[in-house]
């Protein structure tokens, strides 16, 4: 019988670590958290900020189990080094009645012999510290959560929620639509000069850096072009410079996740889920093996250690001069964790080549693997160096001054292992002084652009840089914007629906002290200064609350006195003259004429910005008629059917609506599986939907797909499964089918 319990969060790392420890030890897994508020009530005494913590909803058995496996054991708590592991270790420690004072928590960045072995044996006490910082963030969510999220419902739509964090980052990407969509583009003109292949831009005018955009008329344009015909020019400067370009740091949670969505097109939810997988280890044919360190770090600190691999593995393959000098450099940023270290491979001599040969990794982790250990050894490598040569040619007044860069490399450094695409450019040999004959002069038009609108890769930068949330709370943050429907992704841009637009500028302009970016990063400070012992953490959340609830209390007594009502004009005119506001009732957000009443549905999940108080439509509603348009007339009328949305669901009505009243059902494609009639798609008084056949009247609570089980022969219906992925799906045997589009 074994004589200490490790305990972890995740069967995986418990699996990996067991291979490490003897027969002494039973390594188990919490299976993430299995304490937290309760779900259905406030679970926080706002006068003594005393939380209520409640076992989660089926962990009850994990309890047990655990709670008779450490019976005449020596515990020792593994969960993970940030705060939320050391929450699950506190939360773990309460539960199996462990003395405070015990030395029983364990912590390390690797899963490896040499790191679990290390940790076993200098053990220190939960870090209460840590797990204050944890419970203060946790309760100042629950307080933003709990009370502003029914204010959303009363105003706006049931089911809507807000986050303290989560809102601020739907702000910035709102924020940037309106400037988008206010934006006014002008028209500008480009000046070039052509030599051979060669195009060569205008630099200056009579000594001034010159604006592309500066010439924004022809009559400019054209006057410029001219005298430039008229001049003879020469090669007025021939300079060389020899520039270094430095190695990049190891991955930290955030530019890993950057990366990967830049490269590899990931989600930042993915990213995290593959690092996660590749950190707590993988069965392989040679065991369980963790391959990363901890992915959840600010901090780019290697350990010596694993700085004395990567020297050998570079000494071996490339030769000294490839060997980098440089010390990784401190952080700017405040209260980064450098107990942990940067994320790189745990046993950085296994190359990505020799785990797909081996079969140890393939797919997306064989992916994720090969981005961490490649910026790993790049981080060790030498700087490139590249020779920069910047030629000048100017009119003989010296009026006109045209520029042209080669780049060429000398020596490639890291950029042997992490290419990069800036190839070798030879530099044309032209004397300095020498006449140069323009083959020809260019123009090109070209506009101003907008800015650009986020990505997933830009949100997490811009996140990081304002101090808004930590690298563990990135992927969530975004995950939870697109489950909610207020952002959504075009390509790989972020973009506001309305709703989301909605929702940011009303909290945005109620709790103007709260959801704001200056206050967001201040409270994510003043949270690290806990976790320091700088603070206490009723202190910092107390003095929140009593900022929060002075708009709180102001706002609902608004909306008692029915004082607050949401309502926002719009640029859409009515066929009576008047103008459609984007009003809200029971249902959600529709259109209202402020001067006849007419209502009219709205899609919340268009794009549609809000500009000074005002949401853009535009041409949103014919264009969304548009593509609801069927190819069939209306029996009444004539005039063509739309698919519209109602208080029960989607149905088919004439576009002609008011004039024809004409509506039906939506049929679905497939025939009734029991007698073979048309079944109708349906919704319950409770919003629920359901499909019914007009022949025999047979109800289901899925739409029937037309096909047969491969297995049983009974009618498969659709499914739908997490983020909307559709399957077949048989209601006898429970199969699940892959639809063959």
């Amino acid at each position: 019988m074994s004589k200490k319990l490790v305990i972890v969060e995740s069967p995986a790392k418990a699996k990996t670590i067991g291979r490490y420890l003897g027969k002494d030890y039973e390594v188990t897994s919490s299976k993430g958290h299995i304490r937290d508020l309760p779900e259905s009530e406030f679970g926080v005494d706002l006068n003594s900020l005393t939380p209520t913590y409640r076992i989660l909803k089926g962990k009850e058995k994990v309890v047990k189990q655990l709670k008779e496996k450490a019976k005449g054991k020596e515990v020792l708590l593994a969960s993970d080094m940030d705060r939320e592991g050391e929450a699950i270790a506190w939360h773990v420690a309460q539960i199996l009645g462990l003395p405070k004072t015990k030395k029983n928590r364990i912590i390390f960045s690797e899963i490896t012999e040499n790191a679990i072995k290390r940790a076993v044996k200098n053990p220190r006490t939960i870090d209460m510290n840590k797990v204050n910082a944890q419970v203060a963030r946790r309760i100042l969510d629950r307080i933003v959560g709990y009370k502003l999220s029914p204010l959303l419902w009363k105003t706006v739509s049931r089911g809507l929620s807000a986050g303290r964090v989560q809102t601020v980052a739907l702000k910035f990407i709102s924020d940037l639509e309106s400037k988008i969509a206010a934006f006014k583009p002008h028209k500008f003109y480009k000046i070039f000069m052509r030599v051979g292949e060669q195009k060569i831009q205008l630099l200056e005018i009579n000594g001034k850096k010159f604006s592309n955009k500066s010439i924004r008329t022809e009559e400019e344009r054209d006057k410029i072009l001219n005298e430039l015909k008229q001049s003879v020019f020469v090669v007025s400067s021939i300079e060389t410079t020899r520039k270094k370009i430095k190695p990049p740091e190891p991955f930290i949670t955030s530019t890993m996740q950057q990366t990967a969505i830049n490269e590899l097109g990931w989600s930042a939810s993915k990213t995290m889920k593959v690092a996660q997988q590749l950190y707590e280890g993988i069965d392989t044919p040679e065991g369980h093996i963790a391959f990363i360190t901890y992915m959840r770090t600010d901090s780019t600190r290697i350990s010596e250690e694993a700085k004395e691999k990567a020297k050998v593995f570079i000494l071996e393959k490339f030769g000294e001069k490839y060997l980098g000098t440089a010390k990784t450099k401190k952080s700017r940023k405040k209260n980064v964790q450098d107990a942990h270290e940067a994320i790189r491979p745990t046993y950085p001599e296994r190359t990505p080549e020799e785990v797909k040969a081996k079969k140890l990794l393939s797919g997306d982790h064989l992916r994720l693997y090969a981005l961490v250990w490649k910026r790993f050894f790049a981080s060790q490598m030498a700087a490139a160096e590249y020779d920069v040569t910047t030629i000048k040619i100017a009119d003989e007044n010296g009026k006109y001054v045209f520029k042209y860069t080669t780049r060429n490399c000398v020596f490639d450094g890291f950029e042997r292992i992490l290419k990069k695409t800036n190839g070798n450019h030879e530099t044309a040999i032209v004397p300095e002084g020498k006449t140069i004959k323009p083959d020809t002069f260019l123009w090109e038009e070209d506009q101003t652009k907008p800015p650009a609108r986020y990505t997933e890769a830009s949100l997490v930068r811009e996140l990081e840089k304002k101090g808004i949330g930590r690298p563990s709370t990135y992927a969530t943050i975004i995950s939870t914007l697109l489950e909610r429907k207020y952002v959504v992704k075009s390509g790989r841009e972020l973009r506001p629906t309305l709703l989301g637009n909605i929702v940011a500028d009303f909290l945005g302009k109620s709790f103007p002290d709260i959801i704001n970016e200056k206050f967001t990063a201040n409270m994510e400070e003043e949270l690290d200064e806990i976790e320091n012992a700088k603070r206490q953490w009723k202190e910092v959340v107390l003095r929140f609350y009593e900022n929060f609830a002075q708009d709180l209390n102001k706002l609902e007594q608004d909306i008692k006195n029915g004082k607050l009502k949401i309502e926002y004009p719009t640029d859409r005119k009515c066929d009576c003259g008047g103008e459609f506001k984007v009003v809200f009732g029971r249902y959600g957000g529709y259109l209202k004429c402020s001067e006849c009443g007419k209502n009219q549905s709205l899609d919340m999940t268009v794009f549609a910005p809000i500009i000074e108080g005002k949401v853009i439509l535009h041409d949103i509603i014919e264009t969304n008629n548009k593509k609801n348009e069927l190819d069939e007339t209306c029996p009444e009328c004539g005039s063509k059917l739309v698919i519209r949305k109602g208080r029960y669901g989607s149905f088919i009505a004439c576009s002609a609506y008011p004039k024809c009243t004409y509506t039906r059902d939506i049929y679905v494609d497939a025939k009734c599986p029991e007698c073979g009639g048309s079944v109708k798609k349906m919704r319950s008084k409770k919003g629920k939907t359901y499909f019914k056949c007009v022949d025999c009247g047979k109800m289901f609570w899925r739409e029937p797909a037309g096909k047969k089980c491969e297995v049983c022969g009974d009618p498969l219906f659709f499914k739908f499964k997490r983020r909307s992925k559709k399957v077949l799906y048989c209601e006898k045997c429970k199969k699940e089918f892959p639809i063959n589009e």
